[in-house]
């Protein structure tokens, strides 16, 4: 199952830096958002891995709770 799908298209979005839709020719990024209050989450990276850290909560949370949606980036 890919989990970078156009949230318009449903077609595989591409990595240039940023998502990019080659078929809606729109460009988005990633934003996660806690399982637990539903704030945006703080990305936080080190040695090839990725974190994501609630600021509200005050604690890291799992990946794989976290729920992910694409926001349109302005061009």
């Amino acid at each position: 199952m890919n989990q970078n799908q156009c949230p318009t298209c449903d077609s595989e979005l591409d990595w240039q830096g940023h998502y990019q839709c080659t078929q809606c020719d729109v460009s988005f990024k990633k934003v996660g958002f806690c399982p637990d209050c539903e704030a945006e989450l703080e990305k936080l990276q080190a040695c090839g891995a990725a974190n994501y850290f609630c600021n509200s909560c005050n604690e890291l949370k799992s990946k794989s709770r976290v729920r992910f949606e694409f926001h349109k980036l302005d061009s």
